[in-house]
Order: structure tokens, then sequence, then C-alpha cells
């Protein structure tokens, strides 16, 4: 009873991840410039990698049919969530610091800039 239950709430998990991948394919499209578009590829990138793979590694838990690897894939997909979950914010921070020094995107609609005043750019 368990094992379903650990597979209906991984595959639930799965179409939750498919749910931000297409809100972040539809915000890459249809936002207008490059700071909110770098938002929605970290939103559509933590909701539609991180959230699938827990719900993989559940899956994978929950099928008693592969035997002892089970554990080991369960392990992997949660590692590697929890390392994507660090590392797409810290990157996605550094792509937008490295466009705003570099001048290269538009930086019209921003209303309150906190680096110029820093002298951050």
């Amino acid at each position: 009873m368990i094992d379903l239950v650990l597979v209906v709430a991984g595959l639930v998990l799965i179409v939750i991840g498919v749910f931000y991948d297409f809100i972040g394919a539809i915000g890459l499209l249809r936002l207008p410039n490059f700071y909110t578009r770098l938002h929605a590829a970290t939103a559509g990138a933590i909701g539609g990698a991180v959230v699938p793979m827990i719900g993989a590694a559940l899956v994978a838990l929950g099928a008693e049919y592969l035997g002892p690897p089970r554990f080991f894939l369960a392990g992997a997909a949660f590692t590697s969530s929890i390392l994507l979950m660090i590392l797409a914010q810290a990157g996605s921070h550094a792509l937008a610091r490295a466009a705003y020094i570099s001048g290269e995107a538009q930086r019209e609609p921003i209303l309150y800039d906190a680096l110029r005043e820093e002298g951050g750019g």
C-alpha cells in the first residue's frame, strides 16, 4: 500500500513539474526584458526540474520491481535536485549581475536601482 502512495505522489510531482515547465516557457516568450525572462527561466528550472526529480525519487522508492538499485536511483535523484536548487539560483544571479555590469540588458523599466547607488554598475 505504501508503494502505491509513493508512486502516486511521485507522479503528481512529475505532473506539477510539467506545469512549471509550461509556465516557464510561456514566461520566456511573453515577458518584456532580460531580467524578467531570467526569473521565468529560473522558476521553470526549479519547479520544472527539481520537483519532478523529487517525484522520480518517490516513484523509484515505490517501484519494488527495481530491487535494491531503487535506493541508489532515489538517492541520486534527491541529491541532484538539492544541487540544482542551489546552483540554479546562484547561476541566475551571476547572469543577472554580469548583464547589469556590462550594460547589455535593457534597464528602462527598473524603478529603483540599488546597484547603481552602491556603485555596482
